[in-house]
């Protein structure tokens, strides 16, 4: 009878004891909530840099489209100037050519 009764003792000492070990779980489970709700907020904030970076990266496309334009326009303008520059250097050699025959005579 004591073995029975030992064994007994023991079998309730166990169950005592995973008892016990299921009660700690709780500060574990807490914790494991925590790391779940910090993921997720993580996720939210990785989600939201994605967006912002792409929203970014479009701005950056808009801008370099913006300053393509604004060197072709530079580069027409430089071409109508220097045009013009060509045109009005024509224009003052037919002037300085019609004072020379005009003081010539």
């Amino acid at each position: 009878m004591t073995l029975t009764t030992t064994l007994k003792a023991s079998l309730a000492m166990a169950c005592v004891v995973a008892f016990a070990g299921c009660t700690d779980l709780k500060p574990i489970q807490a914790q494991i909530d925590d790391l779940k709700s910090q993921v997720t907020k993580l996720q939210s904030d990785t989600a939201k840099a994605s967006s912002d970076a792409a929203a970014a990266s479009a701005a950056a496309a808009s801008a370099q489209s913006a300053a393509s334009g604004a060197q072709s326009t530079a580069n027409q303008a430089l071409s109508t100037s220097q045009s013009n520059s060509t045109a009005i250097e024509a224009i003052n050699e037919k002037i300085d050519r019609m004072f020379k025959k005009s003081v010539s005579k």
